[in-house]
């Protein structure tokens, strides 16, 4: 659902239903800094900040982006350091200190699930955030955009407090030469802890054959799955075997991508189906055909209490109330090359005008490519970043072709645009799933609590967890 689209405030929300929870961890370190330097109307932030097991690291990070009061309008945020495979201290701190800030907030006054979303594909901040959601007491973690192989071990590691390896991916990378992002959490904080409860690891994926092939070692074995089809929002996986495009230029999905249930079932481990669940009769279909229930995630994006601007979700439910609301399976946006649903909304980096006139640059880097340079070491390239750099780097300009800044077009979606010189201000990118047929279901203003009535009323009594708040 996007950067901030599931916040605390709704994983929260979802939580006090008895259902689980989800924030997206993506990007947390941004949100975090951003939040303080508007003043953190609420004091929620320094509220958790305050929680934290470690007060002299989250003192240093009030200390360098809170802004009392927040800061002057048309003044740009002050930007965070990006990740690297030697990130710096402060970075790994921030990361940590986020995770668990947007976790801690989201289980704060209820006894409710909790979890939390990442992209396996954004590697080098992953053992950080992990452990910032560890130390809040995530109970679920959920992984997508890549398999998580490595995800079982990292949680065991960083729940004892054992340094923890993450192999990074590196494009390029000759036979035998091996690249790892790595966290000391004791060297990291500056103090011994009590060892953490490990949360349960939900493997997102496409199809039962990777699930299969998760399964099959104790390694790679997660604690379940998400069984995700084609019309959810976000990333979804591109079509099994050759790729062929519609009139509209989105991917053609067939035969080989519908969910093998029985083989997903026969496994023995639990999963959700997600992907145009968002009905009554669908959870129950789900749950006959052997499912722990589902995951729902536009239903929650477009509710009272999801981090969506209000100004855009007022727009999309007018939209989507009077016919106009389209939602676009692209094949080029994401620099992840994954395809990725956007809302083509006037004003948005969808709409091919605003697209052409915004400056490219890649300075969050959350998706990012680490590639080998040809002497030696390594870099970093995004086909979002101007096309003559991102050549430059080995990669092809073809790969430019459309490509969206995801991230600060999703940070900017949720309120929190950067401004750049000559009062231009970044626009936002808007990502929904694909089915929207439980609107006329909910009544106007509707709350998390109004999709989980809806989704529950024909479900069996005593079910389990049935509505996942899915970050995407």
């Amino acid at each position: 659902m996007g950067v901030g689209v599931s916040d605390w405030r709704l994983a929260n929300a979802v939580a006090r239903t008895g259902q689980i929870g989800v924030v997206s961890g993506v990007a947390l370190d941004v949100l975090l800094a951003r939040r303080l330097q508007l003043g953190d109307e609420g004091g929620h932030v320094r509220r958790a900040l305050a929680a934290f097991p470690v007060p002299e690291v989250a003192r240093d990070i009030l200390d360098r982006y809170l802004v009392p009061g927040g800061i002057a309008d048309g003044r740009p945020m002050r930007p965070v350091p990006q990740q690297g495979l030697r990130p710096r201290k402060h970075t790994q701190q921030l990361a940590v200190v986020a995770n668990f800030v947007e976790v801690f907030l989201a289980r704060e006054g209820h006894d409710g699930p909790v979890g939390v979303n990442y992209l396996e594909k954004i590697q080098l901040g992953t053992p950080a955030s992990l452990y910032g959601a560890m130390l809040a007491g995530a109970d679920y973690v959920l992984m997508g955009a890549g398999l998580p192989t490595e995800i079982p071990r990292l949680l065991d590691d960083l729940a004892a407090h054992r340094p923890a390896r993450l192999p990074v991916t590196v494009h390029g990378a000759r036979p035998g030469e091996e690249h790892h992002v790595t966290l000391h959490p004791r060297e990291l904080l500056g103090a011994d802890l009590a060892p953490l409860r490990r949360p349960r690891l939900l493997a997102i994926v496409s199809s039962a054959t990777l699930a299969a092939y998760l399964a099959r070692d104790a390694a790679t074995r997660p604690d379940g799955f998400v069984l995700e089809t084609s019309v959810a929002g976000g990333h979804s996986a591109r079509p099994r075997g050759k790729l062929t495009l519609d009139d509209d230029g989105e991917p053609v999905y067939g035969p080989r991508d519908s969910p093998d249930l029985v083989r997903l079932a026969a496994l023995g481990l639990p999963f959700w189906l997600a992907g145009g669940q968002a009905d009554p009769d669908r959870l129950a279909a789900a749950r006959a055909a052997g499912a722990a229930g589902i995951q729902v995630g536009t239903a929650f994006a477009l509710c009272r209490e999801s981090g969506l601007d209000d100004d855009i979700r007022a727009r999309l439910l007018r939209q989507a109330g009077d016919g106009t609301l389209v939602v676009r399976n692209d094949v080029r946006a994401s620099p992840t090359g994954f395809p990725f649903k956007m809302v083509p909304m006037a004003g948005t980096t969808a709409d091919e005008q605003v697209y052409a006139v915004r400056p490219r640059l890649c300075d969050l880097g959350y998706l990012r490519t680490p590639y080998r340079r040809p002497e030696g070491g390594v870099g970093f390239r995004c086909p979002a970043e101007p096309v003559d750099e991102y050549v430059r780097k080995g990669g092809a300009a073809e790969d430019t072709v459309g490509s969206r800044c995801l991230c600060n077009g999703l940070v900017a979606t949720v309120g929190l645009p950067q401004r750049r010189s000559g009062d231009y201000v970044e626009p936002p990118l808007v990502t929904l799933g694909q089915d929207l047929g439980f609107l006329p279901h909910l009544p106007d203003g509707f709350t998390a609590a109004d999709v989980v009535g809806f989704l529950v009323s024909g479900a069996a009594s005593g079910s389990g967890p049935v509505a996942p708040g899915r970050p995407r």
